[in-house]
């Protein structure tokens, strides 16, 4: 609990440096919430569901850091965030292995949808990195819907599920707001949702009964 506290903490004061145009409380505040539930994290169930979300959660921490980085980090941060959808990817997958049409159909409508839109915006030399990065998002928002329904534990799953869908929100944004068109709140919306889908995911291993 004392974690989460620390990391809420850490969510204000970069919102509050946000509003304030304060960069440097922006700089240092922004990886507090992921290394709160990293930390957070050490009580759960051990096995290989918590260590492929604790890298993913890891992971995730570097693309902030490169993302906020004073000089244009964007592609190297965006590597880092897809090789953290791919461990979250791993860690469903070791859970459940289903087919799952109907996930798959959405998720494949949802990522295309959007790569779509961004490549008809004329991304140059960022096309491929992007299209890798839509093709990785999917798969994992695909095996998050997979679990949904199955014999695991059901908060869990939910929250996992839940987790995934607010990332893909707010990688969306991110898209929206850099290649489509800038929005007033931006900066609020995308990393209020990227937060809570963090949360949810790490809450996800936190609410297991058992240690798959």
């Amino acid at each position: 609990m004392y974690a989460l506290l620390v990391g809420l903490a850490g969510a204000l004061a970069f919102i509050f440096g946000l509003s304030s145009g304060w960069d440097a409380l922006c700089f240092w505040s922004k990886p507090v919430p992921v290394l709160a539930m990293l930390y957070w994290l050490r009580g759960a169930p051990a096995g290989a569901y918590r260590r492929w979300i604790t890298l993913g959660l890891a992971l995730s921490l570097v693309g902030d850091v490169l993302l906020a980085w004073p000089t244009d980090q964007f592609v190297f941060g965006l590597g880092a965030f897809l090789l953290a959808h791919l461990a979250y990817l791993y860690a469903y997958l070791g859970t459940c292995r289903r087919l799952s049409p109907l996930p798959l159909i959405v998720s494949i409508a949802v990522g295309g949808g959007m790569f779509g839109l961004l490549a008809s915006r004329d991304l140059g030399p960022l096309l491929v990195p992007v299209a890798c990065y839509s093709l990785a998002i999917s798969t994992m928002l695909w095996r998050a819907l997979a679990r949904l329904g199955t014999g695991l534990d059901r908060q869990s799953v939910v929250l996992a599920a839940a987790g995934a869908i607010l990332f893909v929100l707010s990688d969306s944004l991110i898209g929206i707001n850099r290649f489509v068109s800038p929005f007033g709140g931006a900066s609020y919306a995308i990393i209020l949702t990227y937060w809570l889908g963090q949360w949810a995911i790490a809450a996800s291993v936190m609410a297991q009964s058992e240690t798959p």
